[in-house]
């Protein structure tokens, strides 16, 4: 089965999207649980929680169009390389 790049990508970039807005809101309505999630997820690294804690809108925005472009990007190269893997659909 041979993946479309483009679709790899776009698929992935809207996954890691609404993820990225997910997050945003579990780190805003939930942050002591968000704190614990990502301690675990480091291994047990003590995370000391932030004095003030303060997302502006355009830094939402830079980390939501960044992180999308970056899984765009990742899910474009995924395909290509699944495709060149991929020797049954030869």
């Amino acid at each position: 089965m041979k993946h479309d790049p483009s679709v790899t990508a776009s698929a992935a970039a809207t996954m890691v999207a609404v993820l990225y807005v997910v997050c945003r809101l579990g780190v805003w309505l939930l942050p002591e649980l968000s704190r614990t999630i990502m301690q675990s997820w480091f291994h047990g690294l003590q995370i000391q929680p932030v004095a003030a804690w303060s997302l502006t809108f355009p830094a939402f925005l830079l980390g939501l169009v960044t992180a999308t472009a970056s899984a765009w990007l990742v899910g474009w190269c995924f395909a290509h390389c699944y495709n060149m893997f991929d020797h049954k659909s030869k």
